[in-house]
């Protein structure tokens, strides 16, 4: 029998997609969600999601917005999910958001409608009430005709029409989570999604017994695209738990692929972290890992050490250190750029540190590249991310010269290919600048910039940095997720929110500030010079950079994108403001919304990106 998967080649649009599903498996789940990480509270056939896409469409083309942007406001959940497809049976383009966490200004919400110049907003009746109410105080999103999408009933016949759309029509715009600037929106089409999913299902070894499951935030590129979308391209279910559920309590996210059967899940970094410290012995007991068979590691830089200590707490429960799976993307590429082989052991790379610092590549003996504690005093171990996939191009470019890199040559990471989306919305200069690069002499191109560093090393992508996060002492490039690490080792009691190395100027030279956040249970009693003093001594040691100040933050004190990134530009801002305060203490002077009007001031700042992510 054909995998469902392969049909999908041969639909133009997301609509078409969802159409195929609903008439060869109407009856099959599509997607099912725990409300609170545990327990089913609603599922949806693909049958029933392709009814309500049509109910959504038939309203938006009632009101003759075709063509127009429609903004989403929903928390993670089932009606997110009719509302972006709503928006795609009107021939709409769907503007992913999330909505204000209690007394969090409006201020991203305000930036997205005017930039997009929005005409509709969709979300449920519980949530307009308290989005609506603000807005009528502050302006912009009550001219907005709102839709309670989860009111709406079934359509009468023949009041939805098929809408006209092919791979170059657009589909969303998804604005890029501000890691260090005001956000953007990627313009992607139904051609870049339909090519990226196919990518995906390529690369991860997708097929018809795939279960897919996750907690990332729907409305974010990596919880959209991989979550939602890659289950519809394969015809298979899909286990969604919020955000929030995982953050409370990691346990849950492993007990979901556990009871699921779920094959196919991921996330950042710190999620594998987590659930290594947050997981007791007892908890794990009760996991079966054995059908993971595929774990993406994405949304920041993959760690060895993580990937090692993730592997040996769970192997007891069927964990295989294979499953393990670092690629590479960003949301200017759709999504996925790079990916290895599934099924084989992550490819980590020691390299030399100092001439790591000088943009060269040194790899140390085999027996030393292994995935140990990530980075000592000489050496750094740094994980692979793959190569390109059909018809992708991937170049690692010197940045001045616009000249490709030799294998072992640091410089930026440029790609080409048919998941490269158009440019930013309504911003030519920006789009031709980031999107419309070519190689000197040659003349080939044009390549997306992603700003991201990186080197090739027989024949796969290593990734080191941002071009623009760099910091540079006495002519030395140090990688500030590097400093950020050694900065995390040290006084574990601290926990592993949150740490932000960035350099400022004072006095005529770049001085480096380091910002490590304190967790909740570790904010009473902190003895901060000792521990700035230990962080100092450890920077000292093993990057030989002179620390110019430690701040130790409150909880929740650094900013942070929607996937959990540490926002370092933001960081700075606030710094300079004077917006830390230590724990236990409130800030006095700024608040991170007015950091981040001094970023958006400040102009044009790196794009978001996923290091090793999928």
């Amino acid at each position: 029998m054909r995998p469902a998967s392969e049909d999908a080649a041969a639909c133009r649009s997301l609509v078409e997609l969802l159409q195929l599903r609903a008439r060869l498996q109407p009856s099959d789940t599509a997607f099912v969600f725990l409300a609170d990480g545990e327990s089913e509270s609603g599922r949806l056939s693909y049958a029933e999601l392709d009814r309500q896409a049509r109910a959504i469409g038939a309203r938006l083309q009632a009101l003759g917005a075709g063509g127009e942007r429609a903004l989403l406001v929903y928390h993670s959940g089932l009606d997110y999910i009719c509302g972006f497809f709503g928006c795609l049976y009107a021939s709409m383009t769907a503007v992913p958001c999330y909505p204000p966490r209690g007394n969090q200004n409006l201020q991203r919400l305000h930036a997205i409608v005017a930039d997009a110049d929005a005409s509709v907003g969709l979300s449920t009746a519980a949530l307009l009430q308290g989005v609506l109410g603000r807005a009528e105080a502050e302006g912009r999103l009550s001219e907005l005709q709102w839709i309670s999408s989860d009111t709406l009933g079934q359509a009468p016949p023949g009041a939805w029409q098929q809408p006209e759309l092919d791979g170059h029509s657009l589909a969303f715009l998804q604005y890029t989570s501000g890691s260090t600037g005001s956000p953007k929106g990627v313009m992607l089409t139904h051609g870049n999604l339909l090519h990226n999913e196919r990518m995906i299902r390529a690369c991860f070894g997708n097929g018809d017994a795939t279960v897919v499951g996750g907690w990332l935030p729907l409305f974010h590129d990596m919880g959209l695209i991989g979550n939602v979308l890659q289950p519809v391209y394969l015809g298979v279910p899909c286990i969604l738990m919020p955000p929030a559920a995982f953050l409370q309590k990691p346990l849950r996210w492993l007990q979901m692929i556990s009871r699921w059967g779920v094959t196919t899940s991921g996330g950042p970094d710190f999620a594998y972290d987590l659930c290594v410290r947050k997981i007791s012995d007892t908890q794990r007991e009760e996991l079966d890992l054995s059908r993971w068979d595929l774990a993406f590691s994405g949304a920041e830089p993959v760690r060895a050490d993580t990937l090692e200590r993730f592997a040996a707490r769970f192997a007891p429960q069927g964990f295989r250190p294979q499953a393990f799976y670092p690629c590479y993307g960003l949301a200017e590429a759709t999504l996925l750029v790079t990916a290895g082989a599934k099924q084989v052991t992550p490819r980590c790379l020691a390299v030399e540190n100092a001439a790591l610092a000088r943009g060269e590549v040194r790899p140390l003996p085999a027996a030393d590249a292994r995935a140990g504690p990530g980075m000592d005093r000489e050496s750094s171990t740094l994980v692979g991310c793959g190569h390109a996939w059909l018809g992708q191009s991937v170049q690692v470019v010197d940045p001045q010269s616009r000249l490709p890199c030799g294998e072992n040559q640091v410089g930026e990471i440029w790609v080409a290919g048919p998941s490269v989306a158009q440019g930013y919305w309504r911003r030519e200069e920006a789009s031709r600048e980031v999107f419309g690069a070519q190689l000197a002499g040659s003349g080939q191109g044009p390549y997306l910039r992603t700003g991201d560093l990186g080197f090739l090393h027989a024949g796969e992508l290593f990734v080191h940095g941002r071009m623009k996060d760099l910091i540079i002492v006495r002519g030395q490039n140090h990688a500030p997720e590097d400093i950020e690490r050694t900065a995390t080792r040290v006084h574990p009691e601290l926990g592993a929110s949150g740490c932000a190395a960035f350099s400022v100027e004072e006095q005529g030279a770049q001085r480096l500030v380091i910002v490590r956040e304190a967790e909740r249970n570790a904010r009473h009693g902190l003895d901060i010079e000792r521990i700035s003093g230990d962080i100092r001594e450890a920077v000292a040691a093993e990057h030989g950079l002179q620390v110019h100040r430690v701040v130790i933050a409150r909880p929740a004190g650094l900013p942070k994108t929607s996937s959990g990134k540490v926002q370092r530009f933001l960081c700075r801002q606030l710094y300079l403001a004077g917006g830390f305060a230590p724990p236990g203490r409130p800030v006095e002077r700024v608040a991170p919304q007015e950091a981040e009007t001094a970023a958006a001031a400040a102009g044009p700042a790196p794009r978001s990106r996923h290091v090793g992510a999928a």
